[in-house]
């Protein structure tokens, strides 16, 4: 099963997804797909593990998620946007390569014997990005985007901390 959380900065996501996976295991995984960029991001970081009680398993991953991710587990992946930041750092915002990059390892990811929620961000809803590189980087994100929406079983979407179903496979 695969659920795709989406919405804007501090719309509720991963609260939602958090709960959510909490309803379907006592003992849920939790996979941070961010680099760790200072030691202001380090705490942050810090400070969402220590959110979450002894009920979560915490994983960091930066790019390779399929190989972290066990089977028959219930895991929240936290978050598309920072993982997508990692290919394309890598691969010097190159648009093609980060995408070809991330949809193959989700492929792999699709094939994991696991309940998947997924977190990610709708960048283009808000201002236009005044840089090429931002711009780059919102097309990148909005394909991936629909990439993981195509496959996933229910999609959500957060709006002001309330969620409105965009997909549902029943």
């Amino acid at each position: 099963m695969l659920y795709y959380i989406t919405g804007g900065e501090r719309s509720g996501k991963s609260s939602y997804a958090q709960n959510l996976a909490l309803q379907l295991s006592s003992t849920p995984y939790y996979l941070a797909t961010s680099r760790i960029w200072d030691d202001d991001h380090r705490q942050r970081i810090d400070r969402h593990i220590a959110d979450r009680d002894q009920q979560w398993t915490s994983i960091e991953e930066e790019k390779e998620l399929s190989k972290v991710i066990p089977d028959d587990c219930v895991i929240v992946i936290d978050c598309v946007t920072l993982w997508l930041t990692n290919f394309f750092v890598d691969t010097k915002n190159d648009v093609d390569k980060s995408l070809s990059l991330a949809k193959e390892e989700f492929d792999k990811l699709l094939e994991k014997k696991a309940t998947k929620i997924i977190i990610s961000n709708e960048i283009g809803m808000g201002v236009h990005a005044s840089t090429e590189v931002g711009r780059k980087f919102t097309e990148l994100q909005g394909w991936m985007n629909q990439h993981i929406a195509k496959h996933a079983d229910k999609a959500v979407l957060m709006v002001s901390g309330i969620p409105v179903e965009i997909k549902s496979s029943k």
